[in-house]
């Protein structure tokens, strides 16, 4: 059976037992699967966002080989939404129509029952807002002795009846990859401006010449109307939207972030982690399969954090941030191209965007695929 096969920028799709097996082009936001008859067609659908002024090509390596090594097990879709200048319009404006998509993508494929979601930079915040706005909590059947009238049903009981789905599937995995998650207003949050107080304190005042309303959102000023950040508000629910519910719905979350050479996106914002918690140097480990995956920190929450609590740091905005998306664990791995040929575009090689100049990032991906719960 052959797997995957190139013609320019075409790659084949997935076959389902319903469809005929067609070629289709990974950077139009197609469905990417294996090529070869299954008796039983993939149930899991995985979601692939980019980044700011990218477009679904920058998911095409990863795509692949999620496709080549879980042959029968994932559908994958490379969203492409929000491209170009349209990642400029801002997270909500992005969250919404990515989220529009998915119901799209998910009507085409009624058979599956799980979805997972990988996504670069900006995108994991764009990410983050389309789950809040897909998230639904459904009645499950009631045991066939359950009584409604019952005083001795406790509580829990009751909260039992319902289960949090994503556009009606359930949630598996949430990956992002090098994501502004505390956004990029902050010391060396934006390493491109080499933690210069000068040049720090300017960058909110002009992102958005730059990069439109997602430069307001990411450098928090999205507040000319009094309210609150767009980023702070995406750190617990609302009454509409059920940002932190529909984060802790995913079986697992996982923040992949560069620990250096990374312009764009500092460790501390990409690995939700305060300056004290990030690894120090004498804790990296060296593994040959993964050879840039220098930490790995497991099931990792506020309420579970060394060294500090919520009581213990006077609340700013990246702290707020921070107490906020640890309400639920998250997994952190940190990765480094320190000894890489590469190491200068860590931001793109992270997730092997195109593979002649980011190659040394496979392994990344590889860590992601062999991690992969199905």
């Amino acid at each position: 059976m052959e797997l995957v096969r190139k013609l320019g920028r075409k790659c084949c799709v997935v076959q389902s037992t319903k469809r005929k097996p067609e070629v289709v082009d990974v950077a139009s936001g197609e469905d990417v699967f294996d090529d070869g008859v299954k008796a039983v067609p993939p149930d899991h659908l995985l979601i692939m966002v980019n980044g700011i002024i990218g477009s679904a090509a920058d998911w095409r390596y990863a795509a692949k080989q999620f496709v080549k090594r879980l042959p029968d097990k994932v559908i994958v879709n490379c969203s492409d939404c929000n491209s170009a200048t349209l990642t400029f319009d801002g997270v909500d404006r992005m969250g919404e129509r990515l989220a529009e998509e998915v119901v799209t993508v998910a009507k085409r494929w009624p058979e599956v029952s799980k979805i997972s979601f990988i996504a670069h930079s900006l995108g994991g915040l764009v990410a983050r807002y389309a789950i809040g706005r897909l998230y639904q909590s459904i009645p499950v059947c009631r045991p066939s002795n359950f009584n409604q009238n019952n005083e001795n049903d406790s509580e829990q009981s009751l909260e039992q009846l319902f289960e949090a789905r994503i556009v009606g599937l359930q949630p598996i995995n949430f990956i992002t990859v090098a994501t502004p998650h505390l956004g990029s207003r902050g010391h060396r949050q934006l390493p491109i401006l080499c933690g210069l107080p000068f040049l720090e304190r300017q960058a909110p005042q002009t992102a958005h010449w730059i990069v439109g309303r997602s430069g307001k959102h990411l450098f928090l000023t999205d507040n000319d109307d009094g309210g609150r950040p767009l980023l702070l508000q995406m750190v617990n629910d609302s009454e509409n939207i059920k940002f932190i519910s529909a984060l802790g719905s995913f079986k697992r979350r996982v923040a992949y972030a560069n620990a250096n050479y990374d312009k764009v996106v500092g460790w501390r914002t990409s690995s939700i982690r305060r300056q004290h918690e990030l690894p120090k140097s004498n804790l990296l480990v060296k593994d040959d399969k993964y050879p840039h995956i220098v930490y790995v920190e497991r099931e990792s929450s506020d309420a579970i954090q060394n060294g500090i609590s919520s009581v213990d740091t006077p609340p700013n905005l990246e702290e707020e941030m921070i107490r906020g998306l640890t309400q639920v664990p998250w997994e952190r791995v940190d990765v480094s191209f320190h000894k890489s040929t590469q190491r200068y575009v860590a931001h793109t090689t992270i997730q092997v965007k195109n593979y002649w100049l980011n190659s040394d990032g496979a392994d990344v991906v590889l860590h992601m695929i062999d991690n992969f719960l199905l």
